[in-house]
């Protein structure tokens, strides 16, 4: 993809969304969205968008399997991929909303410079064992909800050997340019 899409907007325009699988309709991002920045998981892919300290009930890949991912120790989730649609958006709040915690946030554009994601792009040989390891491990399990986390760790995994560094390129436009990049402009290096 290599060309970001900004979600913040999708996110401040979500209150009073009604969505599947959710009671109601969706509040105020503020009154959900309070994961902290010191304690989000070192697996969230950069983006305005991670989890921090959230619950261990496995339920964000239902909402938002082509975002969420489960870590190993105590099954919290973490942003592997940023939403790249409304929908992608949408679906990730379905997720944040179901979190008990209220362990996600928005305000990652806040933290990420252009340096802290190339230092987070530099411990993307860490991050790979980790996932392979780990998918490998929940492929073999017996338990079903192992198996179904085991295929987000796959997908993972090829957004890391594709995409992600594209998309990284595009995310470091936005953070020094505060806008989208134009189709014939040149991204910086990772």
């Amino acid at each position: 993809m290599g060309r970001y899409w900004d979600p913040v907007p999708a996110i401040q325009e979500s209150t009073g969304l009604a969505l599947p699988g959710i009671p109601g309709t969706l509040p105020e991002p503020s009154e959900y969205l309070h994961g902290k920045w010191e304690e989000r998981n070192w697996r969230n892919v950069p983006g305005p968008l991670y989890a921090a300290m959230t619950d261990s009930c496995w339920c964000g890949r239902l909402f938002a399997p082509d975002n969420v991912c489960y870590n190993d120790g105590y099954g919290e989730e973490f942003v592997y991929r940023q939403p790249r649609s409304k929908d992608q958006t949408y679906r990730l709040l379905q997720a944040a909303w179901a979190d008990p915690f209220s362990g996600y946030a928005m305000d990652g554009d806040e933290h990420w410079t252009t340096e802290s994601v190339r230092d987070w792009w530099g411990e993307r040989a860490k991050l790979r064992e980790w996932t392979a390891r780990v998918a490998t491990e929940w492929a073999q399990s017996k338990n079903e909800d192992e198996i179904e986390a085991a295929q987000g760790l796959r997908d993972f995994l090829r957004y890391q050997d594709t995409e992600l560094e594209a998309d990284l390129r595009g995310y470091l436009f936005w953070l020094s340019e505060q806008r989208v990049p134009g189709d014939d402009e040149s991204l910086p290096s990772l």
